[in-house]
């Protein structure tokens, strides 16, 4: 039986892999206007940095992660998200003794056991951005801005922005009272998750997505009513400098996002590109992840992307990435000792930054040429014995038709000068 990729995973094929580097490159390009460094982590950490990273109560850490014990008996875990593992490189690094703050963005595989669907599958890529030691609220809303940017510059125009406050520790502990007081008398109406969450983490409750519970939720109290005056200064603090770049939310006080780590600002923007509303991006402020992680006290912000969800998005709304440059130059060959020149000439091209290629089948002159046209060659080089005695080859645009003879010697100079680099 034929091997398989596992199921929740997909290859990325050569015809489509311009596109992901086409946004990896944009990824880049528009990191280093905002002033962001890039950084890799492993693929695999311990299993703790996200059982008290991520949150014990989280989908992720409960059902989601790809955990196994190595041959040293240690836990180890599939990097199930981005945010933990830089958190963890920022504290080990002692990133904190630089100049603050740190702005780092990644590009990822993440890993999680979840049912694979439309957008979402058990091995998926992720863009992201961290920014530490920042506690300023104009922080918050550039990251938002950041990924604006990149929608902008990919076309997407309707994609909607909404924000919330998840509050800090402080104010968080006066709401879970309250929040704990309306849900006591529901409780035994509310799915098995919720009710472990009811003791620690009750928010997280009003992110279920279990159709009963929400019927529960009709009129749950929400953090935004329960902010104590810092939270609440900052986040009339970030929807200002929204305000000033002129990008347009929507206050949506059912965030919670699904992790532990978040305060104050949380964000999403949504989509319907994908099918029913889908999250393509989320994200927002998490001040004490890194003193959870073993580091002194830091203020925190960032997000994460979707690569596989972004492609969807672009590709239901009918957004073409660019394709790559053409093959410039196809050298067709007859006989053995064209053969042989042409693999020098085809060298000496790419030496020159010329893109070129020839045929390593055998192919007849006929089939050569289709295959040139299959390449989408703006130039073929024809080099036969006849050429090889003259010190000369037929060069034929395949736009226009025409044909010229050009010297061996200054192959590389007439496609330059025809325009090759197209």
């Amino acid at each position: 039986m034929a091997m398989k990729a596992p199921r929740g995973t997909k290859d990325v094929l050569p015809a489509d892999s311009y596109k992901w580097q086409y946004l990896e490159n944009l990824f880049r390009e528009t990191c280093q206007e905002f002033g962001y460094k890039e950084i890799r982590t492993p693929i695999f950490e311990h299993t703790e940095l996200f059982e008290r990273g991520v949150g014990e109560t989280t989908d992720v850490v409960q059902k989601e992660m790809y955990t196994f014990e190595d041959r040293g008996g240690r836990s180890i875990t599939l990097k199930p998200e981005g945010t933990a593992p830089i958190v963890r490189a920022y504290v080990e690094n002692k990133l904190f003794a630089e100049p603050q703050p740190v702005k780092v963005f990644y590009i990822t595989p993440v890993l999680r056991y979840e049912r694979p669907q439309k957008g979402r599958l058990r091995e998926h890529h992720q863009f992201g951005v961290e920014v530490f030691g920042a506690n300023s609220a104009s922080i918050d809303a550039e990251v938002i801005s950041l990924v604006w940017t990149i929608y902008k510059k990919l076309g997407v125009e309707d994609i909607e922005l909404n924000i919330n406050s998840v509050g800090c520790p402080k104010c968080r502990k006066e709401y879970n009272k309250v929040l704990k007081d309306y849900l006591s008398d529901k409780l035994e109406n509310l799915c098995y998750t919720c009710q472990i969450r009811y003791e620690k983490n009750p928010m997280r409750i009003i992110d279920c997505k279990n159709e009963k519970c929400q019927s529960e939720l009709k009129d749950v109290p929400l953090m935004i009513d329960y902010l104590c005056d810092e939270c609440k200064n900052h986040f009339e603090q970030v929807k200002n400098y929204l305000s000033i770049l002129d990008i347009k939310f929507t206050v949506n006080p059912k965030i919670v996002r699904g992790l532990d780590y978040y305060t104050k600002t949380a964000f999403e923007f949504i989509s319907t590109e994908i099918g029913a509303k889908s999250t393509v991006c989320g994200g927002g402020r998490y001040d004490g992840l890194v003193e959870e992680i073993g580091g002194p006290p830091t203020p925190g912000v960032g997000f994460g992307m979707g690569i596989e969800r972004l492609l969807l998005t672009l590709e239901n709304k009918g957004i073409e990435i660019p394709k790559p440059d053409r093959l410039e130059v196809f050298i067709v060959t007859i006989g053995e000792n064209a053969e042989k020149e042409a693999f020098k000439i085809l060298y000496d091209l790419r030496k020159e930054g010329i893109s070129a290629e020839k045929d390593y089948l055998g192919r007849s002159i006929k089939a050569q040429f289709k295959y040139a046209n299959k390449l989408n060659a703006k130039f073929t080089l024809v080099l036969g014995e006849d050429e090889l005695d003259k010190g000369l080859v037929k060069i034929k645009d395949m736009d226009t038709g025409q044909q010229t003879d050009v010297k061996i010697e200054d192959i590389s100079k007439f496609i330059k000068e025809q325009g090759g680099n197209m």
